[in-house]
């Protein structure tokens, strides 16, 4: 008789060989530069609090007590926005953007910081103008995803995307080219 909780032989071993086959395909863990922080580190750049094995937001109450046993460092995205580190990089290009530039600036603004707000290691690096786009850098690939993702819905266009296995990088193309008149949108094929 079988221990109770296991399964059927063969479900087991199927689905033992699937869990093996999904998990060689996956990307390597990221690797630290270093020793994990104590816990209760506080970022002295944004105010980051490492608690339970990852950063967190500032803590609503922030106590005398915290802040006696509180270690002092820096935390990854911040190290990576002082370095100019980037696993994101987002390209947006197209007559659409000539025309509405700040519109597009502050929606990338917008979903970085509510990205921000619930974990804070997501965060943009750097965005500047090239001639004809805007380049964005984000310290996550996820974050570089989800603007692109936003842009599409916000303001339709085309969206490509090309990751990186060997430098756990995300590439990403937003464009879309400004309607003519009364003229139906290039993009309504694409969406």
């Amino acid at each position: 008789m079988k221990p109770a909780g296991t399964r059927a032989g063969g479900k087991q071993r199927v689905h033992d060989l699937a869990v093996r086959r999904g998990r060689a395909h996956q990307a390597p863990a990221p690797k630290r530069s270093g020793p994990a922080p104590a816990d209760s580190t506080v970022c002295q750049a944004c105010g980051g609090v490492f608690r339970r094995k990852t950063w967190r937001r500032t803590p609503v109450r922030v106590t005398h007590a915290l802040l006696a046993r509180a270690a002092w460092g820096v935390c990854p995205a911040c190290r990576q926005v002082q370095t100019g580190g980037f696993l994101g990089r987002i390209v947006v290009r197209g007559s659409y953007l000539a025309a509405n530039e700040e519109e597009i600036r502050r929606r990338i603004r917008n979903v970085a910081e509510r990205a921000r707000y619930t974990q804070p290691e997501r965060r943009l690096v750097a965005m500047h103008r090239r001639p004809g786009e805007l380049v964005v850098l984000t310290t996550s690939q996820k974050l570089a995803h989800r603007i692109v993702h936003e842009l599409k819905k916000a303001f339709k266009g085309r969206a490509e995307y090309a990751w990186s296995d060997r430098d756990r990088r995300l590439y990403a193309v937003w464009e879309r080219e400004q309607d003519t008149g009364g003229a139906p949108a290039t993009t309504a094929a694409w969406a």
